[in-house]
């Protein structure tokens, strides 16, 4: 009997922009149908189609999409904020130097691509060139283990909110990019 031989597949990190959302839509859609299929059912996580016109119509959104072997099995997206309303300020005693403000709206991967720090790169990518001098997200409070991961990147938990009636609390992350360099 030979030895089976197995070869990593090969992941390519592609960045994409506000004009390209018509070509990427159906595949961030395609993506977020497998990674949160357990949840497919909740109202709030059915309206991600909603969610990606509104971010993707953002002249600054930014869109990382993971592919292995040219198959798409991850993707994180987000825009700047709109200067002068960050709305994660009331969360924070102090203002900060440079408000200038990243908001990661979302990371996903599909389920068999978790946990071989894929998300970690997704986020790195999607960040790395950007000018502001924070970034913020969101995470589910009953998802601690996440919380733990994006501390581990550098965010702090500045606070708690539900932006919708059907959403989850949120823990409400913020990123000092220049103290993380």
């Amino acid at each position: 009997m030979e030895p089976r031989v197995t070869t990593a597949p090969v992941i390519d990190l592609r960045r994409y922009g506000h004009t390209d959302l018509p070509g990427i839509r159906q595949t961030l859609l395609d993506v977020h149908a497998i990674a949160y299929f357990e949840r497919r059912h909740e109202e709030f996580v059915q309206r991600f189609p909603w969610f990606v016109e509104q971010w993707g119509g953002r002249e600054g959104f930014a869109c990382v999409v993971a592919y292995a072997d040219g198959e798409p099995i991850g993707s994180t997206y987000g825009a700047p904020g709109e200067s002068g309303h960050e709305w994660w300020r009331e969360y924070l005693s102090e203002e900060p130097a440079d408000p200038s403000t990243f908001s990661v709206s979302e990371l996903m991967l599909k389920p068999q691509w978790r946990g071989q720090s894929l998300g970690e790169r997704l986020h790195g990518e999607l960040l790395a060139d950007r000018p502001e001098a924070l970034a913020v997200l969101t995470v589910d409070t009953k998802r601690p283990r996440l919380q733990a991961m994006y501390e581990g990147w550098g965010y702090r938990k500045i606070g708690e909110r539900q932006p919708f009636p059907d959403s989850p609390l949120y823990a409400v992350m913020l990123l000092d990019r220049k103290c993380a360099a």
